[in-house]
Parts: structure tokens; C-alpha cells; sequence
């Protein structure tokens, strides 16, 4: 078994800022893959709010990403922002709207609104490019600590491992790289990994259409199955662990991730199948004490009525749509983050990672 590569090698990115302080974000049009690569060009903060809440951009730590270059636009479109303290309230609050249960969202508008209150009173175009040079930090931060993160999964993982994911939690859901499939990638780079069983996970399908086109630019070899094939394939004795992300990690080790995760984590607990969570810190949320705390995103009736526009349910049929649930604590096998590993307690470990 080799090294682990101190490179990045993904070219999966959600997001590319283009130019210099005149510039624009460039953002892959995610709703539109794989059958097409589109990329939007956002110029204000009402363009990357409108692309985070229809899910143009998704996955926890993109999201947040998203918004702090949102910020930067949206102090460079208007310099009254400067001498407004509405305007500005106005502003983040147009942004923290959009997705309530991810939590890296709240995290990089907090550290954008403290870089702001570093500039106080400096030129319109420092302020800007002094907002525009943070969420870059956000940008390549992310991308480093998925590596890291990487490097820490992989090496809970045995030789020959075959891992089931859910949803997309790659470099599409990051700056890059990603969270769960960043572990995945760094066990295929080091040659640990011997298949990944991708679910589809309906209804937005981010498995069949994300993680399953990310595997296809990485050689990655997966199989995709839909979700309600987990549990055959637990019984065949052809899955090693699960590993998947998470949109926030309370106090004591509840996580919320894509709806379908606790089930999963409930098969796991039958078949004594190791359950990982990947979080980089900005999910982990110690002022939320537990899962019953996390707000779980209701999304629109159609996305489970329809696929792709298309109807496949009888016309006049209720739907629901929860888009997330909460896996207790006493689910998780371990907590893998880019400075450390946690395990139970959580209540105990979790704080140990930010050296409480």
C-alpha cells in the first residue's frame, strides 16, 4: 500500500471564482447533471441565493461557500452598504434564508460578517476585496480539509473495503474533493478500496446523478443501486461500512443528513455494519444539544411527485417532502473530521476536537 499522495486530485469543483475584484463566480449548474455542463454566472447576491435555495449549488460545505462569495458581491454591488447597517442585516439575512438545516451556511456568514467588522470604516474597494480574499480562505480551506479528512478516514478502513454511500457528499457538495467520497477517493488513492455501492437517493436523486458522475471523472469503481437495495446487499455480506456526510452534527453526536441516512444507520446496527459520518468542524454545532434541535428543511411536493419534470404519481396526490433526518448518537460508529476522529461520548469527544 502506498503513500497517501499529497496532492489534489479530484477536478470535481461546484464553484470557481473567475477574474480579479471585477470578477464573477462561476457555479456548475447542478440540477442539469450528468446530462449537461452548464455553468451559471453569478454577479449579485440575489443570483447565489436564488442558486442555493433551488439547489443549483447543495451539500452543506458548498452551500456555505456559496454565500460567503455572496457576501462579497453584494457589498461590491452596492457601496451604500458601508454606511447602512440595515442594508447589511438585509443582506445576510437574504443569504441565511435560503437552507436552514446545513449548518456551514450559518458558520461562513458568521466569519464573513467578522471580517467585515476588521474593515470598519476602510475604502469601498478594500472592504470589498478584503470580503472577496475570505471567502476565497473558505474556498481552499475546504478543499485541504477534505484531504485531511480523507487521510483520517482511510485509515480506519481495511484492505479490499467495500463502502455504500448516500447522496452526494463529493467534490460537488465542497470546494472540492469532498467529505464522505473524499474518504472514499483517498481510500482508492492509497489502495484500499475495492467497490463503493452508490444509493440513488431519491427523491433528488444526488446519488444517481452526482456521486455516481463523480465516480465516472475519477474512475471510481462504484455500482449505483437505489436506496431500498441497502439492505440486500447488507445480507449478502457484500458491504464493509457505510459512509456518508452530514448537513449538522449536534452536542452529542445526533446527526442530520439527506433524508434516508437514518435508515441506513438502523441497518448497519442488524447486520454490526460499521456507520461513518464524515464532518469537516464547521458542521460539527455545539450550541445545538441534540438532533431534536436541528430544523429539518420541508422542500416542495413536486420533487417527489416528479423526476425531472416528468409526473410519475397519480394528479391530485399529497406528497411529502422532509428533506433530512436525525440518526441518534447511538447509531454512529465514529465521527471523522479533518483534526481527529470521535467516538462515543460525543458529548466529550466532539468538544475535544476544537481543544475545549
Amino acid at each position: 500500500m502506498s503513500e497517501f499522495p499529497n496532492v489534489f486530485d479530484s477536478n470535481v469543483r461546484p464553484l470557481i471564482w473567475v477574474g480579479e475584484l471585477d470578477g464573477h463566480l462561476s457555479l456548475l449548474e447542478q440540477k442539469e447533471l450528468p446530462q449537461a455542463e452548464r455553468w451559471l454566472k453569478l454577479e449579485s447576491a440575489a443570483a447565489v441565493a436564488d442558486a442555493i435555495r433551488e439547489m443549483s449549488v447543495r451539500g452543506a460545505p458548498a452551500i456555505g461557500i456559496a454565500a460567503a462569495y455572496g457576501v462579497a458581491l453584494g457589498f461590491r454591488e452596492d457601496p451604500t452598504l458601508l454606511n447602512e447597517a440595515a442594508k447589511v442585516e438585509a443582506l445576510f439575512e437574504l443569504l441565511a434564508k435560503t437552507r436552514p438545516t446545513a449548518v456551514n451556511l450559518f458558520w461562513a456568514l458568521d466569519r464573513m460578517r467578522t471580517t467585515l467588522g476588521t474593515v470598519e470604516g476602510q475604502p469601498h474597494q478594500d472592504v470589498v476585496a478584503r470580503l472577496l480574499a475570505e471567502a476565497h480562505a473558505i474556498n481552499d480551506e475546504d478543499r485541504a480539509n477534505n484531504q485531511e479528512m480523507g487521510r483520517q478516514g482511510a485509515a480506519l478502513l481495511k484492505d479490499g473495503v467495500r463502502i455504500l454511500t448516500h447522496c452526494n457528499t463529493g467534490g460537488l457538495a465542497t470546494g472540492g474533493y469532498g467529505t464522505a467520497l473524499g474518504i472514499i477517493r483517498a481510500a482508492k488513492a492509497v489502495g484500499k478500496l475495492q467497490h463503493v455501492w452508490v444509493d440513488e437517493t431519491r427523491p433528488y436523486l444526488q446519488g444517481a446523478r452526482l456521486t455516481a458522475w463523480e465516480c465516472i471523472q475519477d474512475e471510481i469503481p462504484a455500482t449505483l443501486i437505489t436506496d431500498n437495495m441497502a439492505g440486500f446487499y447488507m445480507q449478502q455480506g457484500l458491504v464493509d461500512c457505510v459512509i456518508v456526510g452530514t448537513d449538522r452534527v449536534a452536542a452529542n453526536g445526533d446527526v442530520a443528513n439527506k433524508i434516508g441516512t437514518y435508515s441506513l444507520a438502523v441497518l448497519c446496527k442488524y447486520h454490526k455494519i460499521p456507520f461513518f459520518v464524515a464532518a469537516p468542524l464547521s458542521t460539527i454545532d455545539l450550541n445545538t444539544q441534540d438532533g431534536a434541535g436541528i430544523p429539518i428543511e420541508e422542500r416542495s411536493s413536486k420533487e417527489v411527485t416528479e423526476i425531472q419534470g416528468k409526473t410519475i404519481a397519480p394528479e391530485g396526490m399529497k406528497a411529502a417532502h422532509p428533506a433530512f433526518d436525525v440518526t441518534p448518537a447511538e447509531l454512529v460508529t465514529a465521527i471523522i473530521t479533518e483534526v481527529g476522529v470521535a467516538s462515543a461520548p460525543y458529548s466529550e469527544t466532539l468538544p475535544s476536537l476544537f481543544g475545549r
